[in-house]
């Protein structure tokens, strides 16, 4: 009995070991990531980067069309997507949850969650790019909102099911019919969560740079059609990256500096309402 006690301790030190040496090496990657982001990318930090365009090698100039069409193509890619996740989670948590179908489609759905996004890009390219026969701002915004659906139905369904059966009944037993049930008792208990996916949907998508490579591809100008080739953050970092001139390569750490942190911004934000929910 010692030794195997002993055995026991022994293990579960390794285990333990292992975790925080994982941990560690996760949180001094993220560390070094940051300082060179800040190091290279703080440099470029000044008002022209947010009110001049995108300027030819060897000039001064800035990101505000990468950066509006950016904004532009996330919010709409979020529109489109974010309701067609809340219903399809509202499904299969609140109507189909014992349902054949609700299996199904939470196996397409998780295949869908774990897709590499390049391949949502191809495929937009494929069946909207091919037959309007041009690059795009919508094709853009269809490819980010097939990214945001199986995040946010996930997400709707998990926080629906948190919800307990009591309060529907509760409800159902005043007289309430089952669609205010889940609009003001399910939708009410679950709004923090089912927030948090948003937001971490929105963040998610705002850095995806391989499906727009494949659908709005770029603009070097102002462009408000979205009909038109339509710059973003994420495919001007590619670009300049990528360039031999130091004026764009600077460009590129500040627009990675920028995009990193709106998402850590949102992230935070995310992490706040989920533990708020936890507390309450």
């Amino acid at each position: 009995m010692p030794s195997y006690s002993k055995k026991r301790r022994t293990s579960n030190a390794v285990f333990l070991g292992l975790s925080f040496g994982a941990a560690a090496l996760g949180l001094v990657a993220l560390v070094f990531i940051l300082a060179a982001l800040l190091w290279n990318g703080i440099a470029g930090l000044k008002p022209s980067v947010f009110t001049e365009m995108t300027p030819p090698p060897g000039s001064a100039g800035g990101l505000l069309n990468a950066i509006y069409g950016s904004v532009v193509m996330t919010v709409l890619g979020l529109l489109i997507g974010a309701p067609i996740g809340l219903l399809a989670g509202t499904y299969m948590a609140e109507h189909g949850r014992y349902s054949k179908l609700t299996i199904v489609v939470r196996f397409l759905n998780d295949i869908l969650l774990s897709a590499p996004s390049i391949i949502i890009g191809l495929f937009v390219y494929e069946v909207v790019v091919t037959r309007l026969g041009h690059f795009s701002g919508v094709a853009g915004a269809l490819a980010l909102a097939m990214l945001v659906i199986p995040v946010v139905a996930r997400t709707t369904e998990d926080m629906l099911l948190l919800v307990p059966n009591t309060l529907r009944e509760a409800a159902s037993a005043m007289g309430l019919p089952r669609s205010h049930v889940v609009w003001k008792v399910a939708y009410a208990a679950a709004r923090p969560g089912i927030v948090t996916g948003l937001l971490l949907a929105f963040a998610r998508i705002s850095g995806e740079t391989a499906p727009l490579l494949f659908t709005a591809l770029n603009n070097q100008f102002w462009n408000t059609d979205l009909n038109q080739p339509t710059a973003s953050l994420p495919t001007v970092i590619f670009q300049f990256a990528l360039s031999p001139y130091k004026d764009w390569q600077q460009l590129a750490w500040t627009g990675a500096l920028i995009i990193t942190a709106t998402v850590l911004l949102l992230s935070i934000a995310a992490r706040s309402l989920g533990s708020t929910r936890t507390a309450k």
